[in-house]
């Protein structure tokens, strides 16, 4: 089944309707900050985007694809449980918030606190790569999951300050010459040895097949490895004790 809806013409609130409504191929057009579009969608649907999604694209998604030809808003994929979205412009603040399992692919830029409260449990474990930078904050109180950030657009760890602040789960790595600065004493940072970068070789290569990027070098370059630093947990970071 297929259908076309313009999201100009409904409104927010009609196009959920006609989203949960439908299953298959759904393609919406002028798509101008409609909010909420795909929430809890399953995986009977396939969501083409056309425009700039609002806030909260894909929250609770558990199992839908979305491919969005433009830019997205912020709180892409909050809370999400499985599924794919792909986004190919940039995304806003809140990228993955509290994301549980799934994919998000990001081809440009992420804003603050991108992977923010991420968490993962036996066999979910969410991911999100940005092909950019990101705003300050990324990882922050991070659980679990994967989170990968590629800085095409530059040399550097081009993300923000206060990376890693608060986490105590998951894995981080950065694509730079250099590694981020200012770290905070909980989590470690190292060089990203092959056998780590092996481990998301399938994310690499699904990213550089989406937005048409050499698989080969990105699996060539030199990456950095943040996690939770186990001798130097955050104590008293919930308690008084």
């Amino acid at each position: 089944m297929s259908v076309n809806l313009n999201a100009a013409q409904l409104g927010y609130q009609a196009l959920n309707d006609a989203v949960r409504a439908n299953t298959g191929d759904i393609e919406i057009n002028e798509c101008f900050g409609e909010r909420f579009i795909a929430a809890s969608a399953t995986a009977d649907k396939t969501i083409t985007i056309h425009g700039t999604p609002g806030n909260a694209l894909g929250c609770y998604m558990d199992g839908a694809r979305i491919t969005v030809n433009g830019n997205a808003q912020d709180a892409v994929g909050d809370t999400m449980n499985d599924g794919e979205i792909v986004v190919h412009g940039r995304a806003g603040d809140a990228l993955g918030y509290a994301m549980r399992g799934g994919v998000i692919y990001v081809k440009g830029d992420s804003g603050y606190r991108t992977g923010i409260h991420m968490k993962q449990y036996l066999d979910k474990r969410p991911v999100i790569v940005v092909g950019g930078r990101t705003g300050s904050f990324l990882g922050e109180y991070m659980a679990g999951g994967l989170l990968i950030v590629l800085c095409l657009n530059s040399d550097s760890a081009d993300v923000g300050g206060f990376t890693g602040t608060g986490m105590h789960g998951g894995l981080m790595f950065i694509r730079s010459s250099t590694p981020p600065q200012d770290v905070p004493a909980q989590v470690t940072c190292r060089r990203a040895e092959p056998s780590d970068i092996a481990g998301i070789a399938q994310y690499l290569q699904r990213y550089a097949h989406l937005f048409g990027v050499d698989a080969n070098a990105l699996l060539g370059d030199t990456y950095w490895l943040l996690e939770a630093n186990t001798s130097n947990p955050y104590t008293q970071m919930y308690t008084n004790n």
